[in-house]
């Protein structure tokens, strides 16, 4: 049988060993933090932004923005209703409510029409997930933000790469979020990233993560608040510092890889995340196609024929209003259409040109 073709996995070099070494080694005691501040001040100056702080996981990033905010019961915050659960469940952490609203068909991210559909007087902010690494409608969103005096944040977890008029995704909000699970574009194993350039935010998410102690705070192991503990350990963050050097590498990668399905795939009844545009650029974590209404699809079928052939794939993001976690108060029809209808391809960074073949004549074999 042919080798497997994964889904995802990261790209580890003997860099990200070294440091790693380094930090289990030699990391304790006084250098206890020191790759910790190093990933946050590459990755800060990389996007652009003040302001970073490294989390045990993007949840928790987005946790403690939402804890910052005063995001409490009897609040809602409106999100798309396609996401992973990961950025729903944060808010339900603080007793609020997610308000899920439908997509659009382009680019399967918060349709800002919906979203102003949504908004009542206990909407206290608006969730922008990058789903896929595709930009949302920032510019929009921004200013239904504005017009009613709610904070727009960024959950940018799949999006490391993408740009919008020049600035970052996750730079753009009231804070941003990213994630550096095994499968993204960047990786430190597990853990995520918390950034903005609103300073008072950054003194009580930095005093949250740290079981509520203020780094102004002279006592020892004197808690000014309740907080969390979501703080990145100094070797995951050692594997952040080695990716970082490299990532310019790995999204030039990523978006490579999406390039070559593309034109693969050219001719098929399918839509492919968006294509680039004047001052829009995809990082295009997880390449991905839509097969069309007009075409008879089982994913199902094709997922076996993927397995047949060794090949991981993976479905597409479910509607989160059909877990029954949450309660549904707007129609999806959007969500609900395409989710049933889309793939999510292999895309990793030692992926072949052959193996990306492999996959291609699947594809275009079932389609055909």
């Amino acid at each position: 049988m042919a080798s497997k073709i994964h889904y995802t996995k990261p790209s580890i070099t003997e860099r990200e060993v070294a440091y790693a070494t380094d930090a289990a080694r030699e990391g304790w005691g006084e250098r206890c933090y020191d790759y910790i501040t190093r990933f946050e001040a590459a990755f800060a100056d990389h996007l652009g932004v003040r302001h970073a702080v490294a989390t045990s996981s993007c949840t928790g990033a987005l946790h403690m923005g939402f804890a910052a905010l005063g995001i409490g019961p009897g609040d809602e915050v409106i999100l798309g209703d396609i996401n992973w659960i990961a950025s729903a469940a944060p808010i339900t952490y603080l007793g609020a409510r997610p308000v899920l609203v439908d997509v659009l068909p382009d680019t399967w991210c918060l349709d800002p029409s919906k979203v102003e559909e949504a908004i009542t007087p206990r909407t206290k902010a608006i969730l922008a997930v990058h789903l896929y690494g595709n930009l949302c409608e920032l510019e929009r969103l921004r200013g239904i933000g504005r017009t009613h005096g709610i904070p727009v944040i960024e959950d940018s977890a799949e999006a490391i790469g993408s740009v919008f008029e020049g600035a970052r995704a996750g730079s753009m909000g009231a804070f941003g979020t990213f994630s550096f699970h095994g499968t993204k574009t960047i990786t430190t194993g597990e853990g995520g990233m918390w950034v903005s350039d609103d300073t008072e935010l950054f003194e009580k998410v930095r005093t949250l993560a740290n079981h509520g102690r203020n780094a102004a705070e002279k006592r020892q192991f004197w808690p000014n608040e309740i907080g969390f503990k979501y703080k990145m350990p100094n070797v995951a963050a050692a594997i952040g510092c080695a990716q970082m050097e490299r990532i310019e590498e790995l999204i030039s990668t990523k978006r490579s890889i999406f390039a070559y399905y593309r034109e693969r795939l050219a001719g098929l009844p399918v839509r492919m995340n968006p294509s680039d545009s004047p001052g829009r650029t995809h990082g295009y974590w997880m390449p991905t196609f839509i097969v069309d209404e007009t075409v008879p699809f089982d994913r199902d079928v094709l997922l076996a024929r993927f397995k047949e052939r060794n090949i991981d794939g993976r479905v597409f993001f479910w509607p989160l209003s059909e877990t029954g976690h949450f309660e549904e108060r707007h129609a999806t029809p959007v969500s609900r259409a395409i989710t049933r209808r889309g793939v999510n391809l292999p895309s990793y960074h030692d992926l072949t040109v052959e193996e990306m073949d492999r996959v291609v004549e699947v594809v275009r074999d079932y389609l055909i």
